[in-house]
């Protein structure tokens, strides 16, 4: 009955999610052409930091509760996730145009962050230094985007912003109610999600770059399935782009700045998958600037492949590890070969 239970409140969050994502784009994009931003910057900046919430509370609570795998495995799962499920489903519902901003500016920025992150949690730790660096980052980048934005984005808007007849306090409250319903629709969906993983008996490695990194990344999906269905892209990639640029810089850096996190579970295969489907994103965009169906399939496929790899690595090795390794570098040797096993496999 408990399993029952958790499955219907996890569908009724997907719903709920959907529903905030609506509200979001919907008023985000209509208060951007009022004040004059472009489109893109409003979803690499409002709209990527807010439906991002979940997994700063939730990395924020695992850090203060003392689980630095849930916290790290959150943001590396996420940003995964981010890449390999939103943007390809987005592609699928309507080929997503890639701007030259983006080119030039934010997934360049994206990759050198990912790189960052990848060198200084290398060992697996992160402490207060690197998380007060990781903040000015996100400071810095936000303040860029909206100055960039005033001076080069406002082509094109004035068609559009005669289609908003809406006050811009109406605006704002959708964006609000927006938020405040896909904060509490993902905590909904991420506890039930736990509950269940935690039924099967699943680790918290696994829980923290799967179940809880999936979790919270739904309101980036439904954020970006709504601005796809809408032919709104600048959202849809802006909102990837973003949450992932706020994940490494926002949310693991407060994290660290609050409390040193150290996350063993998470080690360097994890940082490089991550870094990996990252560094993809721009040969892929870079081919006609423009990221259609076709790459949608190469993104789920590699997607898969990922997902066999980091879930088989952490589950079917951990008992190896456990018994037959005592040291950290037999677990790191035999992770490794779970790794080759399984990419052969899938």
């Amino acid at each position: 009955r408990a399993m029952i239970t958790s499955l219907t409140l996890l569908i009724l969050s997907l719903v709920a999610l959907y529903i905030g994502a609506g509200w979001l784009v919907q008023g985000s994009s209509a208060l951007a052409l009022k004040a004059k931003i472009s489109p893109l910057v409003v979803g690499l900046t409002i709209v990527a930091f807010g439906t991002s919430a979940p997994e700063l509370v939730v990395s924020l609570n695992a850090t203060l509760s003392g689980q630095g795998d849930i916290a790290i495995g959150n943001i590396v799962g996420s940003n995964i996730f981010n890449i390999g499920v939103i943007l390809g489903v987005s592609a699928t519902i309507c080929p997503l145009q890639v701007k030259k901003q983006l080119l030039r500016i934010e997934i360049p920025v994206m990759l050198a962050t990912t790189v960052l992150f990848t060198i200084l949690f290398w060992n697996g730790t992160l402490g207060r230094t690197e998380g007060l660096f990781f903040l000015t980052g996100i400071i810095i980048y936000t303040i860029f985007s909206l100055f960039y934005s005033r001076k080069h984005g406002t082509e094109g808007s004035s068609q559009e912003l005669e289609e908003q007849p809406k006050h811009w306090a109406v605006d704002t409250l959708a964006i609000v109610g927006g938020l405040v319903v896909l904060v509490f629709a993902s905590r909904l969906l991420v506890d039930n999600a736990v509950s269940i993983a935690k039924e099967l008996g699943v680790s918290e490695a696994v829980i923290g770059l799967t179940i809880v990194a999936a979790g919270t990344s739904m309101p980036e999906l439904a954020t970006s399935i709504v601005a796809a269905y809408k032919r709104k892209t600048d959202i849809a990639i802006g909102n990837i782009v973003g949450s992932n640029l706020f994940n490494i810089l926002t949310i693991a850096g407060s994290c660290a700045l609050i409390h040193p996190i150290e996350a063993k579970n998470v080690n360097y295969i994890d940082l490089l998958v991550m870094l990996g489907i990252s560094v993809l994103l721009l040969p892929l965009v870079k081919s006609g600037q423009k990221i259609s169906r076709t790459g949608r399939i190469r993104l789920d496929s590699l997607l898969c492949d990922l997902h066999v790899l980091v879930t088989s690595r952490h589950t079917l090795t951990e008992y190896s590890c456990k018994n037959k390794f005592q040291d950290e570098q037999g677990c790191q040797h035999i992770h490794g070969r779970a790794y080759l096993l399984m990419f052969a496999a899938s």
